[in-house]
């Protein structure tokens, strides 16, 4: 399995989102991370899920994970945008 970084692109295959792909915004542990899509998890709010209840590619959004790790605002739209190509 890839590693989970900020900015990295994942799929949930557990849960009421099962299906979809969100970017994660903050790591909370080993075993825990917090995601959004911009839509259904706003940025302001993300999603705490367990790790194993998401897959990854390896796929990440590298400006995106230089504003989380910069502390800079980091807009829906620009998460929606980004993830367009994926959720489709």
């Amino acid at each position: 399995m890839q590693s989970i970084e900020l900015g990295t692109i994942v799929y949930s295959v557990a849960g009421r989102d099962k299906g979809r792909f969100f970017v994660v915004v903050e790591i909370v542990n080993d075993k825990y991370i917090r995601i959004a899509d911009g839509e259904l998890r706003r940025i302001d709010k993300p999603k705490l899920k367990q790790i194993k209840h998401v897959k990854t590619e390896g796929d990440s959004l590298p400006k995106i994970a230089q504003k989380l790790a910069e502390g800079t605002k980091i807009f829906d739209a620009e998460i929606r945008s980004a993830l367009r190509s994926f959720n489709a």
